[in-house]
């Protein structure tokens, strides 16, 4: 996962959308991922592609004893909220690390379509839970990923996965697509079992509110996924 976010158009463009009110953030990924998170009070809990830091205090506000929030980009990190127990490092996913069994919660908003290597960071997230620990992840929804070339409405290239790359503020914006059933197959593989599988649209209301949301009832935008460890297990990335 590269530093894309420090590219000073693609952030102006990512950060006028955020304040727009047209992004799918507020109302449909963020609520999604507060139903799903579980209770945090004194737990470890490593975010990975913290962003400005949103998801972070807000673990933190609810009572996680200690947060790592872990970013690949200065400037998303040099704007992010501080607060007393919440620690931000720069570092890619790729190659970030830490001890075995240390973590009771693993959270990712909107992070892991960059990583090109989803297995192998399944299985280092796998490594870092406690037994009992919990997984929660947003994604692009595979649906939205799946064209080689990029398409609004239409499915197309589904099985085949791999490197997909966009146009988004600015050319070159590099994803990867998996299919689901092949995301649900590496959290089992490295011992994580999935408790929670969504896809968050709007309800008619929020399209009556917001009409420019009516295309999130046409194809869900955003997957979530919750697992717990059932064991404690070893894994690298590579």
């Amino acid at each position: 996962m590269n530093a894309l976010y420090d590219d000073p158009d693609f952030l102006d463009g990512y950060r006028r959308l955020r304040r727009s009110g047209q992004a799918i953030n507020e109302p449909l990924e963020i609520p999604a991922m507060n139903a799903a998170l579980p209770p945090v009070a004194g737990a470890r809990v490593v975010d990975l592609g913290c962003g400005e830091g949103g998801l972070a205090v807000r673990l933190a506000e609810a009572g996680a004893a200690d947060v790592l929030a872990v970013d690949a980009s200065e400037q998303m990190l040099a704007a992010a909220t501080p607060h007393p127990r919440v620690r931000y490092q720069r570092a890619d996913l790729a190659n970030f690390d830490v001890p075995p069994a240390s973590v009771d919660l693993v959270v990712s908003s909107m992070a892991v379509h960059y990583v090109e290597d989803f297995d192998g960071l399944v299985a280092c997230l796998a490594r870092w839970l406690v037994p009992g620990g919990v997984l929660v992840f947003t994604m692009e929804h595979p649906v939205m990923t799946a064209p080689v070339i990029a398409a609004d409405y239409v499915v197309d290239d589904y099985a085949d996965e791999g490197r997909r790359e966009r146009t988004w503020f600015v050319e070159g914006v590099i994803k990867y697509h998996r299919t689901i059933g092949s995301i649900v197959a590496s959290l089992h593989r490295h011992g994580l079992r999935v408790e929670r599988l969504d896809e968050p649209v709007p309800t008619t209301a929020q399209v009556a509110a917001n009409p420019d949301l009516a295309i999130h009832r046409r194809r869900p935008p955003v997957l979530l996924i919750s697992a717990r460890a059932l064991e404690l297990l070893t894994g690298n990335i590579g």
